[in-house]
């Protein structure tokens, strides 16, 4: 069998993902115009929540497509290797969303606008709960360690494709395979153990729940992690299924396709457990300073959103993929891992507004029109669309001399 090895970038596809960004280059100049120009803060606040919230979502997810490479490497396992190539071309979007979402963020703390973190204020020192946690919630630490954090996910990640590539144009003898193996086992687990230090710990902390700065929750991060981890897997799933459908990825077949299915239908299962945990013992305890969290998500104009956020994570793929024949099927995988990635940008968007979106007459805080945010999204997605297939465009599609690639030809599920 003859393998097509390049990726050709239709024509089609390109004016598709162009014609997304341009929706969403539109959308954040209408938004900017409506709000972002306000002189009151809460309104222009409207503006930056929307551009943060997108940013980081899809820089999360976008980098947790290099965690799925790094945590199966470091497992020796080998039934990923005939799309790992898809995988890599996903996280090339790191730098790119990376310097988008540092440029916000950097603005949002070291500008005029305080009303999303709270804590950057000069006011905030005369408030003792923040003033408690001005160790760790001050803008030096912040901008050094985003700027450290964005960096090291590119290097990093960086170094791992280029160990995946380095070997496409010679065959391995065992005792090069053997080496080989070794560095990428060390460096997946360099990556790891910083991925660690920075999604499963402190950057959910201070992108995301510092929003809030007089609640937190110990299980934040790795609620964060869960639903990007999931979402990541989703969004592979969609560029195998695309790939296959045109042609490409030969020794990719539905055994692979099966177990990206139990993925999705795992993690967001271990979403569920964690949104359930958090959610469950700050309900039972009843503790003003915790339930405060939840009472505009759950009692409030975000009720429809947060009921929304779990049918969409928990039930629909509970429903739809327990079953072995689903997760085999080009279609009901494609729908479900579209609905995924949007109920986890649904998941993030409850995460961010409710606090950082607020009517300045009424001091109450409320759902805004979703039109530009999704406009946005849709901008973003268009961005992965085009960096990723560039990435697929200038390298083989399979590593073939991988040393376990036979593994991966042979897998069955």
């Amino acid at each position: 069998m003859t393998l097509r090895e390049q990726f050709v970038i239709p024509k089609k596809y390109n004016t598709l993902s162009l014609a997304f960004m341009a929706v969403g280059v539109l959308s954040i100049i209408i938004l900017f115009i409506t709000h972002g120009t306000s002189s009151d803060e809460h309104v222009a606040a409207r503006f930056w929540a929307s551009i943060l919230q997108n940013s980081v979502y899809f820089l999360l997810v976008t980098n947790a497509a290099m965690f799925f490479i790094c945590a199966t490497t470091l497992a020796w396992g080998g039934w990923q290797m005939s799309f790992r190539r898809v995988s890599e071309a996903i996280s090339t979007c790191v730098p790119v969303i990376g310097v988008i979402a540092l440029a916000i963020l950097l603005a949002l703390i070291f500008g005029s606008n305080h009303v999303i973190y709270h804590w950057a204020s000069p006011d905030a020192v005369h408030d003792p709960a923040i003033e408690h946690k001005s160790g760790f919630l001050n803008k030096g630490f912040f901008a050094v360690w985003t700027v450290i954090t964005i960096a090291g996910w590119w290097l990093l990640g960086k170094k791992m494709r280029q160990l995946s590539r380095s070997i496409d144009d010679r065959p391995l003898t065992i005792a090069e395979g053997k080496k080989y193996i070794w560095n990428n086992t060390v460096w997946a687990a360099v990556y790891t153990v910083f991925f660690a230090l920075t999604v499963l710990s402190s950057i959910p902390w201070l992108w995301l729940m510092s929003i809030d700065a007089h609640w937190y929750s110990t299980m934040y991060s790795w609620y964060t992690f869960a639903s990007v981890f999931v979402a990541a897997i989703a969004l592979i799933t969609l560029f195998v299924v695309y790939l296959k459908n045109n042609g490409y990825l030969e020794l990719t077949t539905k055994e692979h396709l099966h177990d990206l299915g139990k993925f999705i239908f795992a993690f967001s299962i271990f979403w569920t457990y964690l949104w359930f945990a958090q959610f469950m013992l700050i309900w039972y305890a009843n503790i003003p300073e915790e339930t405060i969290y939840f009472k505009p998500r759950l009692q409030g104009p975000y009720r429809a959103i947060f009921w929304l956020n779990l049918i969409i994570n928990f039930l629909a793929p509970l429903l739809l993929l327990m079953k072995r024949a689903p997760k085999r099927n080009y279609g009901t995988i494609t729908m479900m891992s579209v609905l995924i990635l949007f109920g986890h940008w649904l998941d993030f968007y409850q995460m961010v507004m409710p606090t950082a979106v607020m009517n300045p007459e009424t001091k109450q805080t409320y759902v805004p029109n979703m039109l530009a945010d999704l406009g946005i999204a849709l901008g973003f997605v268009g961005l992965i669309m085009f960096v990723t297939v560039r990435s697929l465009a200038k390298h083989p599609l399979v590593a073939k001399n991988h040393p376990f690639l036979k593994e991966s030809i042979v897998h069955h599920t």
